[in-house]
């Protein structure tokens, strides 16, 4: 049964998480949105919180065991500081938890221990989404056709975090005989793998993330995830999934409880607006999409660690759709509590909402 009590190590992570959200995030999170970058000592310092580490096994360089529940806890205090840096903080976990779900005994031993026991961020990236609309998780354009042992990889991807500067990019592509799609481990400076201009976003505008070309990317047999036995993509989607929700939540209660504290200190009228009865059943209303969004993300997390074998598609959908949606009403509303002081770009509610609005796309953009 779910339990709502975190255990200790769960509670230590969490207090470390907000500690360092409410130090070192907040205090950057306006100047890295305008600046287009966070500092990378601070990213450095999230990393340093040993998120990824904790959660791959000592037989792969880690300290501990891999559990949704606690990187969904982890994920929602990192967000609640500032979603790009938790994505920034969190960019690793893209490749390496998709090894430690789906890939062979080879691939967890040879780059498991790259990334956990790194002293510094290591750089590796993911690439699933794709350019144009209607994107479709389950049938990317991107194509890998058998040849000779090998798989020729071709295809456009986007919003692929820190592609310049990964060390491997794992992307996820269709076979174009059987259909299947499975995760390949392209290393950095591959032949016909070529990187464009950082995109200019809407929202998470201190993530760098760039478009991404491949031109029969020759990728060997053995650097397919998980080797003949294929890639465990409905998992690894489900693992993303709730992550977003996570994310999202993070979002939604930073927005919340700034639009609260405000609502209570902002006197018009000699009242607080707070008092007021539209405002305090705005309020209201966000605490509910908070605490909902929150406990069906919790329930997602805790069916993939009850259920290793199980993909569990329709909770951690479920749990991101309504998640990202409560995240952009919630944000929404926040803006609309601070009135005309929402709109301006001192006050981080109208950064909020627009980080809300990308949830719908941000499909493999984190991991749990």
């Amino acid at each position: 049964m779910l339990s709502f009590t975190p255990t200790d190590e769960q509670q230590m992570l969490v207090d470390a998480i907000a500690k360092f959200a409410l130090a070192d995030v907040r205090p950057h999170a306006h100047s890295a949105d305008e600046q287009n970058a966070f500092p990378p000592e601070i990213i450095q310092k999230g990393w340093e919180l040993g998120i990824l580490p904790a959660s791959i096994p000592e037989a792969y360089g880690g300290f501990g065991e891999h559990s949704a529940v606690t990187n969904v806890l982890a994920a929602e205090a990192l967000a609640w500081g500032d979603l790009a840096l938790a994505l920034a903080v969190m960019l690793p976990a893209i490749v390496a938890t998709p090894i430690y779900l789906s890939g062979t005994e080879e691939q967890k031993r040879h780059i498991l221990p790259q990334i956990a026991t790194a002293a510094k961020l290591p750089y590796f990236s993911a690439a699933l989404l794709e350019p144009g609309i209607s994107f479709d998780a389950n049938a990317p354009r991107t194509t890998a056709a058998r040849e000779d042992g090998h798989y020729l990889i071709s295809g456009e991807k986007c919003y692929v975090p820190f592609a310049p500067e990964a060390q491997m990019l794992l992307v996820y592509a269709r076979d174009s005989q059987s259909g299947r799609v499975d995760g390949y481990l392209i290393e950095r400076g591959a032949e016909g793998l070529s990187i464009g201009q950082r995109e200019k976003l809407m929202g998470i505008r201190a993530l760098p993330t760039y478009r991404v070309q491949l031109n029969n990317v020759r990728v060997a047999a053995s650097h397919k995830l998980g080797g003949e036995a294929g890639t465990r993509y409905q998992r690894i989607l489900s693992h993303s999934r709730t992550a977003l929700a996570a994310l999202a939540v993070g979002v939604a209660r930073a927005a919340y409880e700034y639009a609260r504290d405000y609502a209570k200190t902002r006197v018009q009228f000699g009242v607080p607006i707070a008092q007021k009865q539209s405002i305090a059943f705005m309020l209201a209303e966000m605490a509910i999409e908070v605490d909902a969004a929150r406990l069906m993300t919790w329930e997602a997390a805790w069916q993939l660690d009850s259920d290793p074998e199980g993909d569990h598609t329709a909770e951690s959908y479920l749990a991101k759709e309504y998640a990202a949606k409560a995240a952009l009403f919630v944000t929404d509303c926040a803006v609309q509590i601070l009135g005309g002081h929402g709109y301006i770009r001192e006050h981080p509610v109208e950064r909020w909402l627009r980080d809300a609005r990308g949830f719908a796309a941000f499909e493999g953009l984190a991991v749990v």
